[in-house]
């Protein structure tokens, strides 16, 4: 069976923290490795965190749950810890606020892979943008395509992040960029995308909505800061002149200008 790592980044999370710990205990699949780094809170999180670790251990959901809490330089500082710490087949993060929609959304992705098959690259899925309440508000605007390279994100980030399920060995071999504020996550999905082209491993859309999204987040509170930075991953990634192409020069331009 193809196991999971799920790693939840959590720090003074306790408004929002318990929604996503209970929707990875009413997980229906077995083979799940729950990883929480969690960056020394001083409110309730950590409370929240033991006790969803108990209440997993007395449902016998056969989860694996290992909680880590230390200061950290951030996010993806943490989420550099939980690849490190990985040991299932796949690695999705999933952090507090973010829910999985359904409790057989993890069986329906490894139902994606056929017995004995060569395991492909990323299994990626759909989002829906929810409240700080859990409510549904929309689809998420940008669709993934029903045939993901590691080229598609030139035209944005058509795959959310949370939806994105890595496999774990190309994950160790691609770190998130800490240089990067805002956007080490498109620069990290795009590198494992390129690294599986390179392996000749497929990408595989699981054409159903596999994560509900909190509405908001770093990206959208420093919006500005967040678009400049995201054209510099482009760039690196794509070569200044695709960039421009696909991105236009005036859009560029408003991006740059002081």
């Amino acid at each position: 069976m193809i196991t999971f790592t799920v790693v939840t980044i959590t720090y003074n999370a306790q408004q929002v923290v318990e929604r996503t710990l209970n929707s990875v205990l009413k997980q229906s699949y077995s083979q799940v490795e729950h990883l929480i780094i969690d960056g020394a809170s001083s409110d309730n999180t950590l409370s929240l965190v033991h006790a969803y670790q108990v209440k997993s251990i007395e449902k016998e959901t056969g989860h694996q749950i290992r909680i880590t809490s230390e200061p950290d330089d951030g996010l993806y500082y943490a989420m550099n810890k939980g690849i490190l710490q990985a040991t299932g087949d796949y690695i999705v993060f999933l952090n507090a606020g973010d829910c999985f929609p359904n409790e057989d959304t993890l069986e329906t992705i490894a139902a994606s892979v056929g017995e004995q098959e060569l395991l492909p690259g990323v299994l990626y899925g759909d989002t829906d943008i929810v409240d700080d309440q859990g409510h549904f508000i929309r689809h998420r605007r940008l669709v993934p395509p029903k045939r993901l390279t590691w080229r598609s994100f030139c035209k944005g980030m058509l795959v959310c992040h949370q939806a994105f399920y890595a496999r774990t060995d190309l994950a160790k071999n691609h770190l998130y960029n800490t240089q990067y504020r805002y956007s080490a996550d498109v620069d990290w999905c795009i590198r494992v995308m390129k690294d599986s082209k390179r392996e000749g491993l497929p990408l595989r859309n699981v054409q159903a909505v596999v994560v509900n999204y909190l509405d908001g987040g770093m990206s959208i509170k420093y919006h500005r800061a967040s678009l400049k930075e995201r054209f510099r991953v482009m760039c690196a990634n794509y070569g200044l002149i695709l960039t421009l192409f696909m991105h236009g020069y005036f859009v560029v331009r408003s991006l740059v200008k002081k």
